[in-house]
């Protein structure tokens, strides 16, 4: 039995049952999750193996990369020059980045970068990765590329873009890069561990991802084999030319080793902030509230930044999703605690989100990367913050 360590307030053990279940049932090896409420932590679990190759435990300060939960920090440091004045969701993007300008996008919105609108899934020529891991080459080949819709008419998740397009902003308006200005001015004065490329004296600490491949390849199946509401998007996976496939494609080559010193060194504010699910939940909880006399933002600049932006069929994604302008919305599927939640998913299971309505903040993050509907982890851990704010 996996053994497992922190604390749990009062009314939260539903939590850590919960948190036993996901290593006993739903195959988590190395995990962490952290709930703060009205700015005090509730819940800060973790358990497993940092490493299973080498049994090394999971400890109370193991970080994790959380591959595209790092959105919701990358879009917080924006929506922070937001509030002080520096940068404007509806000035076009050209005004900060001149060169953007180029090949039709002169017009186009700070926003529509942050909601997943400008039609900058994929680039037509893959950036060499050496060079994409050293920001100016991907940026300049972002200011370059020719939108694949009509801007502001569909939205898609940018899942690897979205970093360096939201990141060059708030380069050109700060002077620094994304993760030193996310360093500077919201994991300092929060005392978070969470970084967006990893200083070399903290690689020690970051566990080791584990990769689970599906049980099932559903591309291999006949299509009348495939359960009708995912037909669509099978069809998108089999074709190597969807958005589906080429949002995924921006650098050659495609696959990228995030368990590799370069990649976590490297600034991709989009995928490869590394993190304790205490960092993850403490900064969601200094967005809605004060955490230790700091709050990141006023409660008329998160208003504004948890707005809805875009709802709909996914350009990228197939499917419904819902976007403010650089957070996640409740759907059917993630409802997070409430109407008045907003977060951001990563790659495999982690969730980073906060709730206005119960002052909720949530972290979760894990080392075994499992991908489909069949991952239930994340959700399980929701359900029972839930059933634990019932009973409050």
């Amino acid at each position: 039995m996996t053994t497992i360590d922190g604390l749990v307030a009062a009314g939260f053990e539903a939590v850590r049952e919960a948190f036993a279940a996901n290593f006993a049932q739903h195959g988590d090896i190395g995990a962490a999750v952290c709930v703060y409420q009205d700015g005090r932590p509730v819940v800060d679990l973790w358990g497993g193996l940092a490493d299973p190759s080498v049994d090394r435990p999971w400890q109370r300060d193991t970080l994790q990369l959380v591959y595209s939960a790092t959105k919701g920090a990358t879009a917080s440091a924006a929506h922070l020059l937001v509030q002080r004045g520096e940068l404007d969701l509806d000035a076009p993007v050209a005004k900060y980045w001149p060169e953007f300008a180029a090949n039709g996008k002169a017009d186009i919105p700070v926003r529509w970068l942050l909601s997943h609108q400008a039609g900058l899934v994929t680039l037509d020529r893959p950036v060499p990765l050496a060079e994409a891991l050293t920001w100016n080459p991907m940026a300049a080949a972002l200011a370059a590329q020719r939108p694949v819709w009509t801007p502001g008419t569909a939205h898609g998740y940018h899942g690897r873009t979205w970093g360096w397009l939201v990141g060059e902003v708030i380069r050109r308006v700060s002077g620094r890069t994304p993760g030193r200005f996310f360093a500077d001015e919201i994991a300092a004065p929060l005392g978070l561990d969470f970084f967006i490329g990893l200083p070399t004296s903290e690689r020690n600490r970051v566990s080791r991802m584990v990769h689970r491949k599906p049980d099932m390849d559903l591309t291999t199946l006949p299509p009348e084999s495939i359960p009708e509401e995912l037909r669509d998007q099978v069809a998108a996976w089999r074709d190597p030319n969807s958005f589906s496939n080429r949002a995924y494609a921006v650098t050659d080559p495609a696959e990228i080793d995030f368990d590799s010193l370069a990649v976590q060194a490297a600034e991709l504010p989009a995928s490869n902030g590394i993190a304790t699910a205490r960092g993850l939940a403490r900064m969601y909880a200094a967005l809605i509230g004060e955490v230790n006399g700091v709050r990141l933002l006023t409660p008329q600049t998160l208003a504004a930044a948890t707005e809805e932006q875009a709802n709909g069929t996914d350009q990228v994604l197939v499917a419904p999703s819902r976007f403010s302008s650089g957070y996640m919305l409740p759907t059917e599927d993630n409802p997070m605690t409430g109407p008045y939640s907003f977060g951001h998913t990563g790659r495999g299971g982690s969730l980073g989100f906060a709730d206005r309505e119960h002052g909720i903040a949530f972290g979760y993050v894990m080392n075994h990367i499992i991908s489909g509907p069949d991952d239930m982890r994340a959700t399980s851990l929701v359900d029972a913050v839930r059933r634990s704010l019932r009973h409050d």
